[in-house]
């Protein structure tokens, strides 16, 4: 399979007055194309360092981290940036809308940083919306939506620049359980469509709708797993 995500050794310590802190002592995994994958681990396991890493919010202490074979670490902050915008959709827990815009406009907003005009931003919002099924809700403003369709407005901001990953957040963490399973299936749908979805949680019930689960302690890979 066409390796999407390749991790070698990688590691990210942080220095404490004398004392040196591995939030991430040496992990190595791959990532195939179209694979849907749970990143799960207790509190301290390392596993919001590692999300931080793979969306390129971050760059490690050293190791290699290569997406669509390019290499992370050798990036600059304008590039990080950039590499952001066009290979990773993100969806957070907390849905990060801006309150003033409507669902389409706040859709669009990545596509601004892409360059695009407004008549295509908002052409390929209105799609996004229509495929998360929010088609008759993209005038609506955050504060006008329940949470799922809240999420649902995030899921479809994270798609609309057809990004090569979409990376969640505890996406689920905020909702309740019927909504969190509707979220899911949605995941579900879109990992039919060929997209690669990374779930960072810490619901086992969550991480088992997706395809591999892998655990975190200690900054280590403890297992990974293929279900299903």
């Amino acid at each position: 399979m066409d390796t999407m995500i390749k991790v070698q050794d990688l590691k990210k310590l942080y220095r404490m007055g004398s004392e040196t802190i591995y939030a991430l002592n040496g992990v190595n995994l791959d990532i195939s194309r179209n694979e849907y994958v749970a990143l799960m681990g207790p509190s301290g396991s390392g596993k919001s360092t590692l999300m931080n890493l793979l969306g390129c919010l971050d760059t490690p202490s050293s190791g290699i981290y290569q997406l669509n074979r390019t290499n992370v670490a050798d990036l600059n902050d304008d590039e990080l940036a950039e590499i952001r915008n066009k290979e990773i959709g993100f969806v957070f827990q907390t849905f990060n809308l801006l309150p003033r815009l409507s669902a389409l406009d706040n859709v669009a907003m990545p596509l601004v940083y892409a360059g695009l005009g407004r008549k295509d931003r908002l052409e390929k919002a209105r799609h996004a919306l229509e495929s998360v099924g929010l088609g008759d809700r993209m005038d609506h403003r955050p504060n006008e939506l329940s949470g799922g369709q809240r999420q649902r407005v995030a899921v479809a901001r994270a798609l609309v620049n057809g990004p090569s990953i979409i990376l969640a957040d505890e996406p689920t963490g905020n909702l309740d359980s019927k909504t969190s399973n509707e979220i899911m299936d949605l995941f579900d749908n879109l990992h039919d469509l060929g997209n690669t979805i990374i779930v960072v949680t810490h619901e086992p019930d969550i991480a088992e709708r997706t395809k591999r689960i892998i655990k975190l302690i200690d900054g280590v890979v403890e297992s990974d797993e293929k279900i299903n």
